[in-house]
């Protein structure tokens, strides 16, 4: 059982890579199952083929973000601790899992509209929902002040795509190079998290 585990999980961190830096179209089972040392027959039979693969991909990393911030919502911390605990969270993953940040962005890029495609955005609005849900309740608990919440997820998730995926002119704004994944988590990661806090703190909480 461990090593068909071990399989699934190295099949997902290649095709991870790949689709990163090849896109859905660019990235073939073919050439992902060689990368994975693993032969065509058994990628399709953990995966059933292309598509199933990449929504494999994607599932794994935003399923693992949306327990923990349902979690989050399950504990009887206060609203602010809840958004202090979730930003080093969203920051650690987004250091740490550059790729697949690269991968939401050319996804929600994309012109086109397919059944994929709403799978995903499917996916990522259920996240979003459960971060709105703290704000949500940090406002009626009176906690929080009274503000557009969808404006303030447009914020962080606009922080984080000027970061992640605008990586020549981030790395002029910032004066490092934030294409280094490296440097994303020694460098970055703290910056990111000292500005999210000190932004959000100064628009929510009540003064």
């Amino acid at each position: 059982m461990k090593e068909k585990t071990d399989k699934k999980e190295i099949i997902l961190d290649v095709a991870e890579q790949l689709f990163s830096e090849l896109g859905y179209d660019g990235a073939s089972t073919r050439h992902i199952a060689k990368e994975a040392g693993v032969n065509i027959s058994m990628l399709n039979y953990y995966f059933g083929g292309k598509e199933g693969l990449f929504l494999n991909v994607f599932e794994r990393r935003v399923s693992s973000f949306r327990q923990y911030t349902e979690n989050l919502n399950n504990t009887s911390i206060d609203p602010w601790q809840k958004i202090e605990k979730w930003i080093a969270s969203y920051c650690d993953r987004i250091t740490t899992h550059f790729c697949f940040q690269k991968i939401i962005y050319r996804e929600i890029t994309l012109a086109q509209r397919t059944d994929l495609s709403d799978a995903l955005y499917e996916m990522l609005l259920k996240n979003i929902n459960e971060i709105k849900k703290i704000i949500t309740d940090g406002i009626s608990k009176g906690n929080f002040n009274d503000v557009d919440v969808d404006m303030l997820i447009a914020t962080i998730f606009g922080t984080k795509n000027f970061i992640v995926n605008a990586t020549y002119l981030s790395s002029r704004v910032t004066g490092v190079d934030t294409s280094d994944p490296q440097v994303l988590a020694d460098i970055v990661r703290p910056r990111l998290y000292n500005h999210m806090v000190t932004l959000l703190k100064a628009y929510l909480i009540k003064q």
